[in-house]
């Protein structure tokens, strides 16, 4: 049976429940037409390249699904009369991706990156011409004993 890969874009006053509903729809008409759904992902709520329909954003759904090709188009039939959805993009493949798509694998890239203080540009503070440096105490690494140290004067 030939592969699709579909991605929807749905309106942004919709809620996440609603997106899902949607793909169970599509699941349902799949399964009433000899297809299945195999793979389902929810990518969020993502800005628009421009505006669709009055909308500047839109929560995007990724489905993998296995049909033949009637099923297929009655799938494209009832998301262009679907009203939540803005758009749809359906493309055969060759093979489903098994695991996370690159939107996904790129979203948990993103989270797991430190974020930690910027190095100096280019231009360094602008102000005064004097230049911050991280020699500053509160940047300086310091070992257990110059803390101790410093506590023991503290007290």
């Amino acid at each position: 049976m030939p592969l699709y890969e579909c991605v929807l874009i749905a309106r942004n006053d919709v809620t996440q429940q609603q997106v899902e509903a949607i793909a169970e729809q599509m699941a349902t008409i799949l399964g009433e037409q000899g297809g299945e759904l195999r793979k389902r992902e929810y990518w969020g709520l993502r800005g628009l390249a421009y505006r669709i329909k009055k909308n500047r954003k839109g929560h995007y759904m990724l489905l993998g699904i296995s049909a033949p090709p009637t099923a297929m188009q009655e799938v494209e039939r009832q998301l262009g009369l679907n009203e939540d959805v803005l758009r749809s993009l359906t493309i055969r493949v060759d093979a489903i991706e098994e695991g996370p798509s690159a939107i996904l694998a790129k979203r948990s890239d993103d989270r797991d990156r430190f974020r930690g203080p910027r190095p100096a540009g280019r231009f360094a503070s602008g102000r005064g011409g004097r230049e911050r440096s991280d020699d500053r105490e509160e940047f300086r690494a310091r070992s257990r004993e110059e803390i101790e140290q410093t506590a023991g004067t503290e007290e």
